[in-house]
C-alpha cells in the first residue's frame, strides 16, 4: 500500500493545449519568455532570448562532445534490483520498467569510450529523462566500473552530470553511492589521471554532494542551477530570503565553487584543450 496518495484532478482545469501549437514553442526555465522551438534547435537547445542551456539528450550530449562515430558504450545492460520491493504509488519494478521502455534505456548513466578532438576520453553521461537521471546501485556500479576501465588504459574520465539526487525507491543502498564512487574518483587522482565535470541544468542531491563537485576541473553550462537541496526548501529552513540568482552556475563561480561557465557551442573545444593539457 502506498504511504502517501494524489489527489484526484480538479474537472475545473481547462483542458491541454493541442500538441501542435505546443510543439511550436517552448517556455524558457530561465527567463520564462515563449521562444520558438525551431530557433532554440539551431540554437544548440540554447535561448536567443537570455542564454539559458535547455537540457538535451544523452544522445545530442555525446554529439556535441565526442568525435563522429567514435563512441562505444559500455555495461549497456546493467539494470536495477528492487532489494527493499518499495512502493509508493507504483511498484518500483514497474517504474523501473516504464521508464525502461521511455528511455530505450536499462538506467540513468551511460558510460564508454571515444575522442574528444582525436584524445581518447572515457565518458559518463547522466540522463536526467530516466527518474530524474536518480543515482541508485547501478549508476553507482557503472561509474565505478568506467573508472577502473580508464585506469586500466590510462584515459583521463570526463562527467556529464543532471540529476535530482539519490534514487530513494534504493533506500540505504542509493546513498552509499555516493561514498562508493567518490572513493573510485580518489583512485583516479592517486593515478594522475585527469577527472572533468561539466555540471547541466539541474545538477542536485546526491551527485552534488559526491562525485559531481571533484572534478579536478569543474565546467558548468551557463544559469545552470547546482545545488544540494532545493531554494524553497532552504529558505523554509533558515527562514530567510536567499540571494538572487542563488544556486545558479552564475552565483556557484563567483563563489568559487566551480572553475569555470562554458557554453554549449564551445564545450568540446575546451574539454579538448583541457584533456591535452593534463
Amino acid at each position: 500500500m502506498a504511504w502517501f496518495k494524489k489527489d484526484k484532478p480538479n474537472d475545473s482545469v481547462p483542458p491541454p493545449r493541442s500538441k501542435g501549437s505546443e510543439g511550436m514553442w517552448l517556455k524558457c526555465n530561465h527567463c520564462r519568455e515563449i521562444v520558438y522551438r525551431k530557433e532554440v534547435d539551431r540554437n544548440n537547445k540554447v535561448c536567443p532570448k537570455c542564454e539559458y542551456h535547455f537540457p538535451i539528450s544523452v544522445t545530442e550530449r555525446i554529439g556535441l562532445l565526442i568525435d563522429l562515430g567514435t563512441f562505444k558504450e559500455w555495461d549497456a545492460g546493467l539494470e536495477a534490483q528492487d532489494p527493499l520491493v518499495f512502493q509508493d504509488t507504483k511498484p518500483y519494478r514497474d517504474r523501473v520498467k516504464a521508464h525502461q521502455e521511455k528511455t530505450g534505456r536499462k538506467d540513468a548513466l551511460v558510460i564508454g569510450e571515444g575522442l574528444v578532438n582525436g584524445s581518447r576520453v572515457v565518458l559518463c553521461v547522466f540522463d536526467f529523462s530516466f527518474m530524474g537521471g536518480s543515482m541508485g546501485s547501478v549508476v553507482g556500479e557503472k561509474l565505478c566500473r568506467a573508472v577502473d576501465r580508464a585506469l586500466e588504459l590510462k584515459l583521463p574520465v570526463i562527467l556529464v552530470t543532471a540529476s535530482g539526487g539519490a534514487r530513494m525507491q534504493e533506500g540505504i543502498l542509493s546513498l552509499m553511492q555516493m561514498a562508493k564512487t567518490s572513493t573510485a574518483v580518489a583512485k583516479l587522482g592517486e593515478a594522475k589521471l585527469p577527472f572533468i565535470t561539466i555540471l547541466s541544468d539541474p545538477t542536485f542531491g546526491g551527485v552534488t554532494a559526491s562525485v559531481a563537485m571533484l572534478g579536478d576541473v569543474i565546467i558548468a553550462e551557463p544559469k545552470a542551477l547546482i545545488g544540494f537541496a532545493g531554494p524553497r526548501v532552504i529558505e523554509q529552513t533558515i527562514k530567510q530570503q536567499l540571494p538572487d540568482q542563488f544556486q545558479r552556475a552564475e552565483f556557484l563561480l563567483e563563489h568559487g565553487m566551480i572553475d569555470m561557465i562554458v557554453e554549449r557551442r564551445r564545450l568540446k573545444e575546451t574539454v579538448g584543450t583541457l584533456v591535452n593539457h593534463f
